[in-house]
C-alpha cells in the first residue's frame, strides 16, 4: 500500500462541483489500494478576497488578526471535501494545520515550518480514513497563535506532511498539465516539460513560475520528497521533479524555461560615498526589515566625486518599509537620495543544459535587442540567466525568448481554469 499526498489549489476546489470532482479523485486513489492525505488550499480566489475585504476595514490590518481572517478560507474548503468524500460512502476527517501538527515559528504572515508532528493525521490514516489538511496554515507552540506561511504555503503543506508521513510522492494538482517551458497564460505555444531536476525547478519558482512555491521545492529537495504536477481536470501524467542525479542521466535540453515575474521592484541608493563598508551598512538596515533581496547592481564610482549608486531588486510588498527604513539612516550613512521604482519585471531562462553550451547570453541578449527592449540589471547563475526590464515589455520579451530557443510547441497549451490573480 502506497502513501500518496495531494494538493488541490483554489482553482482546482473554485466551487461545488469542482469540490465534488475532486473528491470523486480522491476516491479514485484510495480505492485503487492506497493511503491518502489532502492538503487543500481556499476556494477560487477567496484569499485575495479576505485580503481586499480586510484593507477595505483598515489600511494596516493587524499581522495577527489577518492570519485569523486568512485561514477562514482553507477551513470551507477542507470541510466540504471532507463532506463530499464522506458522501461518497468513505471516510473522511479534515484537519486545521495546528491540529495536523504544523508547528512554526510566530512571524505572521511569513511563518516557516519548525517541526511537523502529524499524530492526528496517522491515527486517521490508521484507521482507514483519508486525511484532509487545511493548507496554508501552522500553529506556533510560544505565542500559541494561529499563523500562515505565505502566498503559495499550501504546497509547502503538502511537501511538509509528505516528508513527515514518508510518503512515496506528492502530488500537486494545479489547473495545467504540469510544468511549462513558459506560462501558458503568456505564452500560447509553451510545451510541457516531462521531467525537471530540483535545481531547475528552483530557479524557476525563483524567477516568477507559479506552479510550484519555492519553499516547498527546497523543502522537496532537503527530505527527498519526489514531486509530481498534474492537472485536477484531466488523468493525465504531468511533469516530475527528479534529483540531481537522476536528472543527470536525461538528455538535458540547454533551456528548460523562460520565466517572468512582475512582482518585484527597484531601489537605488543615490549617491553613496565610495567607502569600505557602506554597502555592508545599507544592506544590514536593508536585512533587519526581513526583506528579501533578489538582485544587486553597484556602479563604478566616478573620480570626481567619490560617489556611487546602488541598485537592487526586492519585492513589491516590502518596498515602502525598506524605503522607510533607509529615509531614517540617510544623514548617518551619507548618500544623495534614493529611487524606487516599481514599473520593473524580470525575465529569466533556466536550463541545467546551461552549463555546457556557449552562447546562451548572446542568443538572449541578441533577441532582446532585436525585439527593441533594453536590459536594465543582469543577473546570473551556473543554469540560469535574468534581466531587469521595463514590465509594459516583460510579456513581449517572454514570447520572443520562447520562440528564439525554439520552446515554443506544435499546438496551444490548455489552461483549465483560474483566473492568474
Amino acid at each position: 500500500m502506497s502513501l500518496i499526498v495531494q494538493k488541490f489549489g483554489g482553482s482546482s476546489v473554485a466551487d461545488a462541483e469542482s469540490i465534488k470532482r475532486v473528491a470523486k479523485r480522491i476516491v479514485a486513489t484510495r480505492t485503487a489500494g492506497n493511503q491518502v492525505v489532502v492538503a487543500v488550499s481556499a476556494m477560487g480566489d477567496t484569499t485575495d478576497e479576505l485580503i481586499d475585504l480586510a484593507h477595505q476595514v483598515t489600511p494596516l490590518p493587524d499581522p495577527r488578526e489577518m492570519d485569523m481572517l486568512l485561514t477562514t478560507g482553507e477551513r470551507i474548503s477542507m470541510a466540504l471535501l471532507a463532506m463530499a468524500i464522506r458522501s461518497m460512502g468513505h471516510d473522511a476527517r479534515s484537519f486545521t494545520g495546528s491540529q495536523a501538527g504544523m508547528i512554526t515559528d510566530a512571524r505572521h504572515g511569513a511563518a516557516r515550518i519548525v517541526d511537523v508532528t502529524p499524530v492526528r493525521v496517522q491515527e486517521a490514516l490508521d484507521e482507514g480514513a483519508i486525511a484532509i489538511v487545511a493548507g496554508f496554515q501552522g500553529f506556533n507552540r510560544d505565542s500559541r497563535d494561529i499563523t500562515t506561511l505565505g502566498r503559495g504555503g499550501s504546497d509547502t503543506t503538502a511537501v511538509a506532511l509528505a516528508a513527515a508521513l514518508g510518503a512515496d510522492v506528492c502530488e500537486i494538482y494545479t489547473d495545467v498539465d504540469g510544468v511549462f517551458t513558459a506560462d501558458p497564460r503568456v505564452v500560447k505555444k509553451a510545451r510541457k516539460v516531462d521531467r525537471v531536476t530540483a535545481e531547475e525547478m528552483l530557479e524557476l519558482a525563483a524567477a516568477g513560475a507559479k506552479v510550484l512555491h519555492i519553499r516547498a521545492v527546497e523543502f522537496a529537495r532537503r527530505h527527498g520528497v519526489t514531486l509530481h504536477v498534474r492537472s485536477s481536470f484531466t488523468p493525465n501524467e504531468g511533469t516530475w521533479v527528479v534529483s540531481g542525479t537522476e536528472g543527470e542521466t536525461m538528455e538535458e535540453p540547454i533551456i528548460t524555461g523562460v520565466a517572468g515575474d512582475l512582482s518585484e521592484a527597484k531601489i537605488t541608493v543615490v549617491g553613496v560615498p565610495d567607502t569600505p563598508g557602506m554597502a555592508a551598512d545599507i544592506f544590514t538596515i536593508v536585512a533587519e526589515t526581513g526583506a528579501n533581496i533578489d538582485m544587486i547592481v553597484q556602479n563604478v564610482s566616478t573620480a570626481a566625486t567619490s560617489r556611487t549608486d546602488i541598485s537592487f531588486t526586492l519585492p513589491k510588498a516590502d518596498g515602502e518599509k525598506v524605503l522607510t527604513a533607509l529615509k531614517a539612516v540617510q544623514a548617518t550613512l551619507g548618500f544623495e537620495a534614493l529611487a524606487y521604482d516599481d514599473q520593473i519585471g524580470k525575465l529569466s531562462v533556466v536550463g541545467g543544459g546551461m552549463r555546457t553550451s556557449a552562447g546562451v547570453s548572446a542568443q538572449l541578449f541578441t533577441t532582446l535587442k532585436n525585439a527593441g527592449i533594453n536590459m536594465e540589471m543582469i543577473s546570473t547563475s551556473e543554469i540560469r540567466i535574468s534581466v531587469v526590464i521595463r514590465a509594459d515589455m516583460l510579456n513581449d520579451a517572454v514570447r520572443a525568448v520562447h520562440t528564439a530557443f525554439g520552446l515554443d510547441g506544435d499546438t496551444d497549451a490548455v489552461v483549465y481554469a483560474g483566473t492568474g490573480r
